[in-house]
Parts: C-alpha cells; sequence; structure tokens
C-alpha cells in the first residue's frame, strides 16, 4: 500500500502470520490496519517472544499495547513492539507540517482547553507539538499552560522564542499584553497581530501547530484560513442547540474557504454522576452526531463535563498529559484520529472512521 517492507531480522522467525496480524488490526486511528511498511525489523528472542520495531507515519503511540495484544493474541506468542513517530511529509508552512486549527461558532464551549489537551495528546502520543493562541481579545493559552506572567524572549532581536510547557511549544498574544489589560484593536491590527505572532515566533521544527481560534467567523478566521496552509480543522461544540447553530456556521465558514473539516468534538457531552456513575445528558444528547451526519464528517470524541479538568485547568497542567487520570484517554483517542485523519487525507487513501461512544 505505501511501499515495500523494511529489513527484517535475520533469525528464523515467521514474519508473515505477524504481518498479516498486524494488517488485520483495527480501531478508530487504524481503520485499515498497519501497513508492512510501517515496520521496520521483526526478530525473534532467546525465549522465543517476538519483538517488533515500528516506525508510525502519525502520532498514535499509545495504542501499541492494544497491537501488542493483537498479534500475541493472533500467533499465540509474546509480542513486544517499539514504536516511533516519524511525520515524513513535506513541511506546509516553515518547518511544521500540520497546522490544525480548533475552531468553534461561540464562545463557552471549552474551545481552548480542548485545543490544550489535545496539543498534550498528542505530544504524548510521540509528536512534535506546538500550540498558537489566536483568540487575540481573550487569551487563554498563558493561564492554562502554568505561564501567567511569562515575559517573552528574542533570538537576536528578530524572533520570539516560544515558551516550552512540558515539551509543548507555545506562543501567545497573552505573553506581550499585561493580563488585566484589554486588546481594544480593530479587525486589521488583530490579523496583523496574529499574522506577527505565527512568522516571527522561532517554531522550530513541529509535526502539528495547534491553533486555538477565536470563536465565530470573523477577520482572524479569515486570515488563518486564507494566508495560512491548515490542514484541517476541528470544530468544538457542546450538544445545545444554539451551540450547534453557531457550529453549523463554523462549517460553512471553513467549507467556503476550502479547509478541511476533520470533525466535530462535543465537549460537555455529559455529566457523570459521583454517585451512581451514569451518564447524564444535561446539555441534550445527540446533536453532535446529527450535525456530523449531515455534514459528512466524524464527531471524534465526545468529553465529559468532567471537575478533573477544570481542575486541572486552574492549576495550570493538561489532564490529557496525566495518563493515570482516566478523562486522558479521552483525548488521547481524539488526537490520535485527528493525527491518522490527517495521514491518510495525505495520502489520499479511502478511510472508514469507526467512532466509539467515550
Amino acid at each position: 500500500m505505501f511501499g515495500l517492507s523494511k529489513l527484517f531480522s535475520s533469525k528464523s522467525v515467521q514474519k508473515q502470520p505477524i504481518i498479516t496480524a498486524l494488517a488485520a488490526y483495527r480501531s478508530a486511528a487504524f481503520s485499515v490496519g498497519i501497513d508492512e511498511s510501517f515496520i521496520d525489523t521483526i526478530s525473534q528472542n532467546d525465549d522465543k517472544s517476538i519483538h517488533i520495531k515500528i516506525t508510525l507515519p502519525f502520532a498514535a503511540q499509545s495504542e501499541m499495547p492494544l497491537v501488542e495484544q493483537h498479534v500475541s493474541e493472533s500467533i499465540n506468542t509474546p509480542v513486544t513492539i517499539d514504536s516511533v513517530v516519524t511525520i515524513k511529509e513535506p513541511a506546509k508552512f516553515k518547518a511544521i507540517k500540520h497546522i490544525v486549527l480548533i475552531a468553534s461558532g461561540k464562545g463557552g464551549v471549552g474551545k481552548s482547553t480542548t485545543a490544550v489537551n489535545l496539543a498534550g495528546a498528542l505530544k504524548s502520543e510521540g509528536a512534535k507539538v506546538g500550540i498558537l493562541d489566536a483568540d487575540i481579545y481573550g487569551p487563554s493559552i498563558p493561564m492554562l499552560l502554568g505561564l501567567v506572567g511569562a515575559e517573552p524572549q528574542t533570538k537576536d532581536n528578530k524572533l520570539l522564542q516560544p515558551f516550552d510547557a512540558n515539551g509543548i511549544k507555545a506562543q501567545s498574544i497573552g505573553f506581550l499584553v499585561p493580563s488585566d489589560d484589554a486588546t481594544v484593536w480593530r479587525g486589521p491590527m488583530a490579523s496583523g497581530a496574529l499574522n506577527q505572532l505565527l512568522n516571527e515566533t522561532d517554531w522550530g521544527e513541529l509535526d502539528y501547530l495547534i491553533v486555538d481560534m477565536p470563536p465565530g467567523t470573523g477577520d482572524i478566521q479569515l486570515t488563518m484560513s486564507q494566508k495560512v496552509p491548515a490542514s484541517g480543522t476541528v470544530i468544538v461544540t457542546t450538544p445545545q442547540d444554539l451551540a450547534l447553530a453557531d457550529a453549523q456556521k463554523g462549517i460553512a465558514m471553513f467549507n467556503k474557504v476550502n479547509v478541511p473539516v476533520l470533525g466535530l468534538i462535543e465537549n460537555m457531552s455529559h455529566y457523570i454522576c459521583s454517585h451512581c456513575g451514569e451518564a447524564n445528558h444535561v446539555f441534550g444528547k445527540d446533536g453532535a452526531e446529527k450535525l456530523a451526519y449531515k455534514h459528512g464528517v466524524p464527531v471524534l470524541s465526545h468529553i465529559p463535563l468532567a471537575i478533573d479538568i477544570r481542575e486541572y485547568s486552574e492549576q495550570g497542567k493538561l489532564i490529557a498529559s496525566d495518563t493515570s487520570a482516566a478523562i486522558s484517554n479521552t483525548y488521547s483517542a481524539a488526537a490520535r484520529l485527528i493525527a491518522s485523519t490527517l495521514f491518510y487525507q495525505q495520502h489520499q487513501h479511502s478511510v472508514e472512521i469507526v467512532i466509539t461512544q467515550d
């Protein structure tokens, strides 16, 4: 599919059953299996167990334990997998391979929180990640990353150095203006400031740059859509009819400017009762599914209304980066699906999207 297989170990090992088992693996991110071209080596250990080295072309490292289990059961032999993420696609902007816009039709749906946690999840999945706060009028990234009050540094008085938040490169207008001051700018001035942040930051090499867009469909959205080679956008909504109506406008705008809509994320999808464990759909149910079906895009995730998300955010921490937190799996699954969609979109491969309720 994507090229010939690579060099296998010279030890005597039946490779074909392993290749077949990998190709048969299915999940939302690997809906067409794991291609033979992803395999670097297959070797047999002294205890007869199998060791596989894989180079993933998109961020999905946390899924490898499930792949190990699948292959082990398929060939009835213990299997371990070592994986690295190497995205070989050419850079689309400077040394950035994919720019992903996280957008919403209206404010208050948790877009910024979702954006930083998707960035954290992609980092945990093995990618080089940055995040740009494009919400010029209400920058939230400094607070969400625990960087309030941080002062920007320049390189040779020419390029701004992005801040490092646990391995994620971050930039925001919030680092350049006082946190208690209001940004009172007209549209062209705000768009110009965003252009400077994007172009005059020393991002270095990134696999994914996540852009936290302002809500709505105004000047900044058009600037990012028309002047930046975005690989796609993710629309964040909540289940209420009002939020969905505004999300519909966001989808329409990105369709007009030919930016692919990778899918919807339904935030505050349901509340898990702390007493009985039942999911309560306090803001409505199935709204995102209906909107996604209408536009032929997937629902990437249903993120619950959870107190843990708020507590982590207020502490400047990313719950998606804490593998001990149950909710981190929800963000990781969405991140893997976004990454795989971008890969298969690049390779123009037809992919059957399989979404399960979180």
